[in-house]
């Protein structure tokens, strides 16, 4: 079992899996070229691959869209961070896949109001993938300048490889991790779903 291996054999298996999505590669290596500060190809396209390939599924299938995380607190206005988006959208042309660019330094200005919670203003761009809503996502990749895969996973890989979902109630209400967990179970019935821990329970972060 994957998930039982050495870290560094779980790095390997990681990238092996993520190399069987051609779309994903594709996107990590357009992405390179924008040279974006502290990016991160994160989310869904990553531990869905893994689940696909652990599954015997297409290794795209199910996956909605390719998300890109930089960190630019240089300039917070809409206008820098739209300027990014717009030279991604050229850099992405003719992809067969939908891939979301956005600031991280930007997120506390938007997301109560989407979310019903406040965020206090994230650091960097790991900062902000540590609040997703499940540890499992907790994870991004991006390639360095000399090609090598720089793999961000402050949870491990155990849990991805195992295809268990854990939640993560550090910021993200208990809505958002229920409301994808039902979609990710519909596309990959074999996930193991913790429940989203009740205010009474002490939350103890999962160990790696």
């Amino acid at each position: 079992m994957i998930g039982r291996l050495p870290l560094n054999e779980q790095l390997d298996a990681l990238k092996s899996a993520l190399s069987r999505n051609e779309v994903l590669l594709e996107v990590l290596n357009r992405t390179a070229v924008l040279k974006l500060p502290g990016w991160y190809l994160t989310a869904g396209c990553l531990f869905q691959t893994v689940w696909n390939v652990a599954t015997d599924r297409p290794p795209t299938s199910g996956i909605k869209d390719y998300d890109v995380f930089y960190f630019d607190d240089q300039d917070l206005s809409w206008e820098a961070e739209d300027a990014v988006i717009k030279t991604a959208a050229d850099t992405f042309a003719g992809m067969s896949a939908d891939v979301e660019v956005r600031n991280e330094a930007r997120v506390h200005l938007w997301y109560e109001q989407k979310f019903g919670v406040a965020c206090t203003p994230y650091t960097s761009t790991e900062a902000a993938i540590d609040n997703f809503a499940a540890t499992t996502c907790c994870l991004g990749v991006r390639l360095e300048q000399d090609g090598q895969w720089r793999v961000y996973a402050p949870h491990g890989l155990s849990d991805v490889f195992n295809l268990v979902v854990r939640p993560n109630p550090v910021l993200a209400p208990r809505e958002v991790y229920e409301t994808k967990t039902a979609r990710w179970r519909r596309q990959w019935p074999e996930l193991t779903v913790l429940d989203w821990p009740s205010e009474s329970a002490a939350w103890t972060p999962a160990s790696s």
